[in-house]
C-alpha cells in the first residue's frame, strides 16, 4: 500500500514538471509577441515598477509577520517543544514557511506574465479579437499552470518526507495567511485607485477611463495587478492546498484503506493539473468569436476531460472507490451550475444586468438598490449549490464507514477544485485585457482597438465574477471539510487524555450556539474594515488629484507638456493599502483563538459553522453584485440606456465604484479569512481540547 502511495508522489513531481515545463513555453511564446508602440511600452513599464514596488514593500511586512508565526509554531505546535519530539515542531515550522514562499512566488509570477502580457495584448488588437485573446488568455494560463503544479508538487513534497498529515496544516496555514493578507492588501489598493480615478475622471470632468491625463490611471492599472492577479493567484493556491490538505487529514484518520483513499486525493489532483494542461493547450476562438464563449467552453472542456480521466484511473486501480468518484464528480458538475448561474446575474447580455442599467436611468439611487436585491438573490443559487453538493457527497460516501461521509464532503472540495488550473486562467485574463484596454487608450491606437479591447475587457469582467462564484463555492465545501478536519484533530487529543471524543456540534449546547453567534459576525465586520480601508484611501486620492488638476497648468486641458505626477498617487495607494492590511486579518485569527479559551473545542466547532455561513452568503452577494454593477455600467457605455455622458452613465459609474470594493476587495477576501480561521482552530486544536474558560 505504501508503495502505492510512492507512485503517486512521484506522478505528482511528474505533472507538475510538465505543467512548470508547458508555462514555460507559453512565457516564451508570449514574451514574443511584438511589442513597438513607445507609449505603450512607457506606460506598460510604469505600470510594472508600480506593481513592483507594491509587492515588495508588501513581502517585506509579510516577511516580518510570517517569521514572527514561524517562530511561536516552532515553540508550541502541535505541542510545545519542551514537551514533544522537537523534530514534529522544526517540521510543522519549515512547513509553514514552504507554504508562504510558495503562495508569494505565486503572487510574483502573476505580476511578472502580467506586466509581459498586457501591452502585447493591447497592440495585437490593431491585428483582431483572435491574437489579442489569446496572448491574455496565454498570459493567465502561465500564472494557473505554476499555482496548481506548485500547490501538488508543495503537499506531495511536505507529506512524502514528513508522512504526518497533521504537518501538512502548518503548510496550508502558511499558503492561507499570506494569501490573506495579499489579497487584503491587494484588494485595498486597485479599489482605491479605480474609485478615485472613476469619480473624479468620469463623473466629475466626464472624460474617458483611461485619459492618460488622470493622474490616477497608472495606480489604478497597478491595482489590476497586485490585486486582481497576485492577490487572486495567492488566493486559489491557498484554496487548493487547504482542499487537499483536509482530505488528506480526515483519510489518514480513517479506519482501513487509508493510504488508497490519499493516494485517491493525489490521483485526483494530478489529472486536475493534467486536464487543465490539455484544456489550456487547446483553447481557441475564431477570427469574429465571442471571448466569452472561447473561455466558458475550455471550461467545459476541462471538466468533461477531468470526469474521463479519474474514472479510469477509478476503473483501473485497485482500491479506489466509486462512490468516491462520485462524490468529487458531484461537487465538480455543482460548481460549473454555480458558474452558471453567476453568469445569468453578471452578463452584460443576459437581463439582470440590462434591468440595472435601465434602473440607473432614474439615478444612483435606484442603481445601488436594484444591484443590492439582484446580488442578494444571486447567492441562493450558489448556497443551494453547496448544500447539495455537500448532503450528496456526504450520503454517496456514508455507506462506506465511520468518517467516510465527512470525507466524501472533502472530496467534493477537491472535485471542485480539480481544474483550477484553467480556472486561474480564465481569472488572471482579466486584468490583463484590462490593463490591455487602458494601454490603447493610452497609446492611440484607435476606436477599433479600443472597441475590441472593451470587448475582451467585457468578457473578463464577465468570466471573472464566474470563477469567483467558483472559487468562493470551493472554499464552501473546503471549509466544511476543514471542520471535518478539525473534529479529527481535536478527537485525537481527547481520546489521548482519555476524554469523550466530540461527534458534533449541537447547537443546543450554550458554547456552540456562542461560538456561532461570534463566528457569523466576523465576515461582517472583517468586510467593514477591508471597504472602510478603501474608502479613506480613496478620499486621500480624490483630494491628490484634485490638487493636482488645480496646480498643474494645462493638465486639465489636455497640455502635452503638462504631465500629472502618477507616482503620487501609486504612493497614496501603496501607503495606505499597507497600513490596512494586517488588522482585518489578525483580528479573524484573534477571535477564533479568544472563542477558543473562553469556550473551547465545542464553542470553536460553533465559531466556525458560523463563520463558514455567514461568510459565504456575504462573499458571494458582494462578489455577484459588484460584477452586476461593473457590466451595468459597461452595457451602458455600449451605448444603450443613453450612453456615455448620461445621466444612466454617471448612475452606472457610482454603482460601479461601490461594487468595486464589494467584488475585489472584501468579496473575495472572505473566502481566505474563512479558510485562515478554519485552519488556525486546527493548529491549535490541542490548546482547546485541553483548556478553556467554559468549555
Amino acid at each position: 500500500m505504501e508503495q502505492h502511495l510512492s507512485l503517486f508522489y512521484g506522478l505528482s513531481i511528474l505533472i507538475a514538471a510538465i505543467a512548470f515545463a508547458f508555462a514555460a513555453y507559453l512565457y516564451v511564446w508570449v514574451k514574443r509577441q511584438p511589442l513597438e508602440n513607445q507609449k505603450i511600452i512607457e506606460v506598460a513599464g510604469l505600470i510594472r515598477n508600480g506593481a513592483n514596488t507594491f509587492m515588495s514593500r508588501e513581502y517585506k511586512i509579510l516577511a516580518v509577520f510570517a517569521g514572527v508565526i514561524a517562530v511561536l509554531i516552532l515553540l508550541f505546535l502541535p505541542s510545545p517543544i519542551w514537551k514533544s519530539d522537537i523534530f514534529s515542531n522544526i517540521g510543522m515550522a519549515v512547513s509553514y514557511i514552504a507554504g508562504t514562499v510558495l503562495s508569494a512566488i505565486a503572487g510574483k509570477v502573476g505580476i511578472l506574465v502580467a506586466s509581459l502580457s498586457n501591452g502585447r495584448s493591447a497592440e495585437a488588437a490593431k491585428k483582431g479579437i483572435k491574437p489579442a485573446f489569446l496572448i491574455g488568455f496565454r498570459g493567465g494560463a502561465v500564472m494557473g499552470l505554476l499555482v496548481v503544479g506548485c500547490s501538488v508538487l508543495g503537499v506531495a513534497a511536505v507529506l512524502w518526507i514528513v508522512g504526518d498529515a497533521s504537518i501538512l496544516l502548518g503548510f496550508s496555514f502558511g499558503a492561507s495567511s499570506l494569501a490573506l493578507f495579499a489579497k487584503a492588501g491587494g484588494g485595498i489598493f486597485t479599489k482605491t485607485a479605480d474609485v478615485a480615478a472613476d469619480l473624479t475622471g468620469k463623473v466629475e470632468l466626464g472624460i474617458a477611463e483611461d485619459d492618460p491625463r488622470n493622474p490616477a490611471v497608472i495606480a489604478d492599472n497597478v491595482g489590476d495587478n497586485v490585486g486582481d492577479v497576485a492577490g487572486m493567484g495567492a488566493d486559489l493556491f491557498d484554496s487548493n492546498v487547504a482542499a487537499m490538505t483536509s482530505a488528506i487529514v480526515i483519510a489518514q484518520s480513517l479506519a482501513g484503506g487509508a493510504y488508497n483513499n490519499v493516494s485517491m486525493v493525489f490521483c485526483y489532483g494530478i489529472l486536475g493539473l493534467l486536464a487543465s494542461i490539455i484544456g489550456i493547450a487547446t483553447a481557441r476562438i475564431g477570427k469574429n468569436g465571442s471571448p466569452t464563449n472561447a473561455l466558458n467552453s475550455s471550461t467545459y472542456v476541462t471538466t468533461g476531460i477531468f470526469m474521463v480521466l479519474t474514472a479510469l484511473a477509478t476503473y483501473f486501480f485497485p482500491g479506489f472507490s466509486w462512490r468516491i468518484w462520485g462524490a468529487a464528480t458531484v461537487g465538480l458538475l455543482v460548481g460549473v451550475i454555480i458558474g452558471i448561474t453567476t453568469d445569468y446575474f453578471t452578463d452584460d447580455s443576459k437581463p439582470i444586468v440590462k434591468k440595472c442599467a435601465n434602473a440607473s436611468k432614474s439615478g444612483p439611487a435606484f442603481t445601488i438598490l436594484s444591484g443590492v436585491s439582484y446580488g442578494f438573490i444571486s447567492s441562493m443559487p450558489a448556497m443551494v449549490g453547496i448544500a447539495i453538493s455537500a448532503l450528496a457527497a456526504y450520503k454517496i460516501c456514508e455507506p462506506m464507514g465511520p468518517g467516510y461521509a465527512i470525507f466524501g464532503i472533502s472530496m467534493a472540495a477537491v472535485g471542485m477544485l480539480s481544474i483550477v488550473g484553467m480556472i486561474i486562467s480564465n481569472d488572471a485574463y482579466g486584468p490583463i485585457v484590462d490593463n490591455a484596454r487602458g494601454l490603447a487608450e493610452m497609446g492611440d491606437l484607435g476606436e477599433e482597438t479600443i472597441r475590441i479591447a472593451d470587448e475582451l475587457d467585457s468578457a473578463g469582467n464577465t468570466v471573472k465574477a464566474v470563477t469567483k462564484g467558483f472559487s468562493i463555492s470551493a472554499a464552501g465545501l473546503t471549509v466544511i471539510s476543514l471542520l471535518g478536519a478539525f473534529m479529527s484533530e481535536v478527537n485525537a487529543h481527547l481520546i489521548a487524555s482519555g476524554a469523550e471524543p466530540i461527534t458534533g456540534f449541537d447547537i443546543m449546547d450554550p458554547t456552540v450556539f456562542f461560538g456561532i453567534l461570534i463566528g457569523a459576525s466576523i465576515p461582517a465586520v472583517f468586510s467593514a474594515m477591508l471597504i472602510l480601508g478603501v474608502d479613506k484611501n480613496a478620499q486621500r486620492m480624490v483630494a491628490e488629484i484634485h490638487r493636482q488638476f488645480k496646480e498643474i497648468v494645462g493638465l486639465r486641458e489636455g497640455d502635452p507638456s503638462a504631465k500629472p505626477e502618477y507616482d503620487k498617487c501609486i504612493d497614496i495607494a501603496t501607503t495606505g493599502s499597507l497600513r490596512e492590511l494586517i488588522p482585518a486579518g489578525l483580528m479573524s485569527i484573534l477571535a477564533t483563538i479568544a472563542v477558543g479559551i473562553i469556550g473551547g473545542a465545542k464553542a470553536v466547532g460553533g465559531f466556525l459553522l458560523g463563520n463558514i455561513v455567514s461568510g459565504l452568503l456575504l462573499a458571494l452577494f458582494m462578489s455577484n453584485a459588484g460584477g452586476l454593477w461593473d457590466n451595468s455600467k459597461k452595457y451602458v457605455e455600449a451605448g444603450n440606456e443613453g450612453g456615455k455622458g448620461s445621466e444612466a452613465h454617471k448612475a452606472a459609474v457610482i454603482g460601479d465604484t461601490v461594487g468595486d470594493p464589494f467584488k475585489d476587495t472584501a468579496g473575495p477576501s472572505i473566502n481566505t479569512q474563512i479558510t485562515v480561521v478554519s485552519l488556525v482552530a486546527s493548529l491549535l486544536s490541542a490548546v482547546f481540547a485541553a483548556f478553556s474558560i467554559f468549555g
